[in-house]
């Protein structure tokens, strides 16, 4: 088999992008109208993961107080109430972060600034 074009030593590709920073963590920002599949934001999910163990740890009796879990755990009980507030979020508000669906402005700095309570309130506040 032959060729009638020959194949070149190099190949220039672009791919229009840029570096942004997102949470303290560099991104790559593709141009409008691409996609790029959708990671879960760590910080978000590791908030999601403390927040229902402190919940199942208080409710268990293991430990009476917040002020008493946020102490073993050596944490401010301040922190440790916004944290568990994200257990009052709505069930597809914390599906979407755990898939990486959440919208851009759903941030765990967002969520700690507090949500309203009622869950069909929350998508019109935070969006999901």
């Amino acid at each position: 088999m032959t060729r009638g074009v020959p194949i070149p030593d190099t190949v220039m590709l672009h791919v229009p992008f840029r570096i942004v920073r997102r949470g303290g963590r560099k991104a790559i920002a593709l141009p409008d109208g691409a996609s790029a599949p959708r990671r879960p934001d760590d910080a978000l999910v590791k908030a999601l993961a403390r927040a229902f163990r402190w919940k199942r740890m208080l409710e268990s009796g293991e430990f009476a107080t917040i002020a008493e879990l946020a102490e073993r755990e050596g944490i401010a009980p301040s922190y440790m109430t916004r944290v568990l507030r994200l257990t009052l979020l709505a069930p597809d508000i914390i599906e979407a972060i755990l898939d990486g669906r959440q919208g851009p402005d759903v941030t765990l700095a967002r969520l700690m600034d507090g949500f309203p309570e009622e869950w069909d309130r929350q998508q019109d506040s935070i969006g999901g």
